[in-house]
């Protein structure tokens, strides 16, 4: 079975090279740092796309060394929502296209999760259609809101329809909660800010209703669920003395199932608890690749989970992955 990464990034060149042309018209500032690597900057956004997530011949010396068989490529911050859908469906073709390209080149290596242009869900109906025909990808990859509208927002039902459809599980990504800017100190927007930017994400969609409507869509929650499965009990509390949270057929809690979670939780007793909560079958290993906040070496970090057994580290390492990747 290989060891998979279902949480790496990829900034792939032809798409940096898109941002720094066209970026500047709408909006963006984008220079390079000390390193010579491009910057990016629109308000509320600031990314440094370093070599590590563009050079596949580095990634690949890096997962060679760390004992990966494979990535699975998504992009993060700054995502394509920022922009006008148009030059939002630019940057998603653009994007999907060089991670099939990669796939095609390394199809034992890498997996690819498609980007869609979520502001505008006819365009990302269409570009979904096109990236499923495309080599090497098997699944959706998102932001936890999509320039504030929460992931039950009914405009995106579409979208769910269609993943369901084609059997792709849709992996989260946090971004900045509201009023992220009291989180500007400390590094609070990742630390504080971003768990509870995916428990948003998870609510909405239990609350929301687009678990129930979609019985067989597959959610993979990064960082080990956030904030979502510390709070369940509180959630169930509320939902049998609050009519408002009553959009959902069941208990919060019984949802906790219906999601993956990803290994990044930077602690063994928090990360078992996740898998008390959830069951082994649901976990699936993830690094963050290749922010210094992730973790450098995530299957290490998976066979020194001493309470699990060997078989429950492999389905961990790749097995649970590649069933629900189906690769």
């Amino acid at each position: 079975m290989p060891v998979i990464d279902t949480h790496t990034h990829f900034f792939p060149l032809e798409w940096v090279r898109l941002l720094e042309r066209k970026g500047p018209e709408h909006g963006a500032t984008l220079g390079r740092d000390a390193s010579g690597a491009v910057t990016f900057a629109y308000p509320g956004i600031r990314q440094v796309f370093a070599t590590g997530f563009v050079d596949l011949d580095q990634r690949l010396a890096t997962m060679d060394a760390q004992g990966i068989d494979v990535h699975c490529l998504s992009l993060t911050t700054p995502m394509v929502y920022w922009t006008d859908p148009a030059f939002g469906l630019e940057l998603s073709q653009v994007y999907n296209d060089a991670c099939a390209e990669a796939c095609s080149r390394h199809p034992t290596r890498f997996a690819g999760m498609a980007v869609l242009p979520m502001q505008d869900p006819a365009l990302a109906l269409a570009e979904l259609d096109r990236a499923a025909r495309l080599p090497g990808m098997r699944a959706l990859y998102m932001g936890t809101h999509v320039n504030r509208q929460n992931l039950d927002d009914p405009a995106f039902f579409p979208i769910w329809a269609r993943c369901e459809a084609l059997g792709w599980p849709v992996f989260l990504h946090p971004l900045d909660p509201l009023h992220a800017e009291r989180l500007d100190r400390y590094y609070l927007r990742n630390v504080i800010g971003f768990p509870y930017a995916t428990a948003i994400a998870a609510a909405s969609l239990i609350f929301g209703g687009v678990l129930d409507s979609f019985p067989d869509l597959q959610v993979v929650l990064p960082h080990a669920g956030g904030m979502f499965p510390p709070l369940t009990g509180r959630w169930d509390h509320g939902y049998d003395v609050k009519e408002e949270m009553l959009g959902c057929r069941l208990h919060p809690s019984e949802y906790l199932r219906r999601f993956h979670y990803d290994t990044i939780a930077h602690d063994e007793a928090l990360m078992m608890n996740v898998v008390r909560q959830v069951g082994i079958d649901r976990i699936v290993k993830g690094s963050d690749y290749c922010f210094g906040f992730g973790d450098p070496q995530p299957a290490s970090t998976v066979r020194g989970l001493s309470q699990l057994s060997a078989a429950e580290r492999d389905r961990v390492l790749g097995g649970t992955a590649a069933a629900l990747l189906r690769m």
